[in-house]
């Protein structure tokens, strides 16, 4: 058992903290403020090969693993949360599902375009009235004379505003009295397809979370993403692979108010001594940096067995849930150190807290964690 990051990961990760110090920090604050989307910082990233990372040299990827990838999403998003997220979903849900359920032509035609960062990656699962309950997809395509006529809403998409076409999840048919449901590329400009982007969100604002709208939109059957009917098994393997990035998510924003605290009270003076001489503020941040490193290796456990072949849903889901969990603690901890500085935006804490909720909430809900363990341990 060997707990070292190899001399590539060492690399990128140092390679990846730098650049999020230096271009992806200092305008967090700002685009939080504005709503203002990433894009230069996206921009840099792929001059840097990064935007396919975890893909193979051929399709334009770097051909790292899973682990450096994890990497990249903690340091992206301890620097902002917003750009964390566009990242692990522009991968992890964008470039995943074509990667392993594409045809060569479909690798081609849309996970090149992914990984040289000429579009972003996106996924349409969520729906109005299937979110947890991901079976109870609504959108419908109708197969007609070599097409899919789509027709139907999805909600709560990320990067959708900037990506040339996502996979979406519809209803193709029955079989046996069951939805039939099926993964389906859509290029965006197709006519009949509406990305709003109106939401009004608690956190993460410099992130792009949409509202698609199909309306007889059609796309050739050669679209379809792997085997008819096979959608819903294809999403729930894209999002054990996501469920890795929200972790990594979750573990660079607990970072991020871990060290903002830290520095804190070791600044501030209170009773003539700094708040760090306090028994009471150590023991909070012995424990906040204690929870961090137990969910960064459970983060790279669940890459390392994805790595090498292995099953790794539980594992993935353990990561996602107990690193969310820690999240919402330690910048919970970081705005209570910070007191009153801790609720004004100038000390980025309570953006921490705010953009931490949803590492709760997407890839899956916490609660729908404990069902796939609960499950994965036999109950």
């Amino acid at each position: 058992m060997n707990f070292d990051l190899t001399s590539e990961q060492v690399m990128i990760k140092k390679m990846i903290k730098e650049f999020a110090d230096e271009e992806v920090a200092p305008g967090s604050l700002e685009r939080d403020r504005k709503k203002n989307f990433p894009l230069d910082v996206f921009q840099k990233l792929s001059k840097l090969g990064l935007m396919g990372l975890p893909f193979p040299e051929k399709y334009g990827g770097a051909g790292a693993d899973t682990i450096s990838f994890a990497i990249v999403t903690e340091e992206l998003s301890r620097a902002c949360g917003s750009t964390g997220i566009t990242y692990s979903a522009h991968v992890s849900l964008g470039g995943a599902p074509i990667y392993y359920f594409g045809t060569e032509k479909q690798k081609q035609k849309y996970l090149i375009p992914i990984c040289t960062g000429e579009s972003f990656g996106a996924f349409g699962l969520t729906e109005p009235g299937a979110g947890s309950d991901a079976g109870g997809t609504e959108t419908k395509a109708l197969e007609q004379n070599g097409e899919y006529i789509i027709n139907g809403n999805k909600c709560f998409i990320t990067n959708a505003s900037y990506a040339k076409f996502l996979a979406i999840t519809a209803v193709t048919g029955t079989r046996k009295d069951k939805k039939e449901i099926s993964a389906i590329i859509v290029p965006t400009d197709s006519p009949g397809f509406t990305i709003q982007d109106h939401y009004e969100k608690m956190g993460l604002h410099a992130s792009n979370t949409t509202e698609l709208i199909f309306q007889d939109v059609h796309v050739p059957t050669e679209n379809l993403l792997g085997k008819k009917g096979e959608g819903f098994k294809q999403f729930l393997a894209t999002l054990d692979g996501g469920r890795i990035g929200i972790g990594a998510m979750a573990v660079g924003i607990a970072q991020a108010a871990y060290e903002k605290a830290l520095g804190y009270a070791k600044e501030r003076k209170q009773f003539g001594q700094s708040l760090s001489s306090f028994q009471a503020i150590q023991f909070k941040l012995a424990e906040m940096a204690m929870k961090i490193e137990l969910a960064r290796t459970s983060v790279y456990k669940a890459a390392w067995l994805k790595d090498a072949g292995r099953t790794f849903a539980k594992e993935a889901a353990m990561c996602k849930l107990y690193a969310s969990k820690i999240c919402m603690e330690v910048t919970d901890q970081a705005v209570q150190i910070h007191g009153g500085y801790g609720y004004m935006k100038d000390y980025h804490v309570e953006r921490y807290m705010r953009d931490a909720k949803l590492t709760e909430i997407g890839e899956g809900t916490s609660e729908i964690q404990h069902m796939v363990i609960a499950r994965s341990i036999g109950c």
